[in-house]
């Protein structure tokens, strides 16, 4: 699914999803020290640590063609047959990719299988929810589908720990809540281009015109306006950490 999306969508998205300082700073710290990593369904190759060996796992040619020449070597290949043998890297990393994976379960146990001390996840719980759905309700009803709930880290990672991340407000990343403070760029059909969601729900053009009447009235203000008062927001997004046995 991910190779089919991304060839789709993929062209220029290294320039809309820029790393976000706060979130690679809550990544690093969960993947703790460590001298390898493998990083499974890396894309163009955000959050990837400069400190260490890296192996970047991506099926998209369309990503791996956007990786900086200076990243880390990328292998083309999927999270649920990972091309190395067992206890290959000190650490396995998977950032807001798991949705596209046809077996969630089964690249997890991967990860697993290849790193010696740590997994590391970020992914969303599709049981959150926050105001854009008000607007593109399919979205939570595409998520719920393809995205794993958090019971199943417990059942394949035992020793799974859970935390929220917060979105800060002038999040950098263009992940689908990175602008939960500035409406109006979900109103930018290349913003909602680095979104992978938006390429596979129903009714955008008429959520985007709801959302645009209702920010020139100031419907949206009188509803939400109050979020204007906030730095950050937890949307659901978790930081999954397991430590191997």
């Amino acid at each position: 699914m991910a190779k089919q999306i991304y060839d789709h969508i993929g062209d220029g998205y290294a320039g809309l999803r820029k790393p976000d300082p706060r979130i690679a700073a809550a990544l690093l710290d969960a993947l703790g020290p460590g001298e390898s990593l493998v990083n499974v369904g890396a894309g163009a190759g955000s959050y990837e640590p400069t400190d260490r060996h890296v192996v970047a796992v991506e099926p998209s040619g369309t990503m791996v063609a956007q990786r900086r020449d200076d990243a880390a070597p990328a292998v083309r290949g999927f999270a649920g047959a990972l091309p190395f043998p067992d206890d290959s890297f000190d650490a396995a990393l998977a950032i807001l990719t798991i949705h596209h994976w046809p077996d969630p379960a089964l690249g997890l146990r991967e990860m697993a299988r290849v790193a010696r001390n740590r997994v590391v996840v970020l992914t969303w719980d599709p049981d959150a929810s926050f105001w854009l759905h008000e607007y593109f309700p399919d979205i939570l009803t595409v998520d719920r589908r393809i995205m794993p709930p958090l019971s199943v880290y417990r059942d394949v990672l035992p020793s799974a720990t859970m935390r929220p991340l917060p979105v800060p407000a002038d999040c950098t990343d263009g992940f689908l809540g990175c602008h939960w403070r500035r409406p109006e760029a979900y109103l930018d059909d290349r913003v909602r281009s680095g979104m992978s969601t938006f390429a596979v729900i129903e009714g955008v053009d008429e959520g985007v015109a709801k959302l645009r009447s209702d920010l020139e009235s100031g419907a949206w203000q009188e509803k939400h306006g109050s979020l204007m008062e906030h730095e950050s927001m937890e949307l659901g997004y978790t930081l999954v950490t397991s430590e191997l046995g």
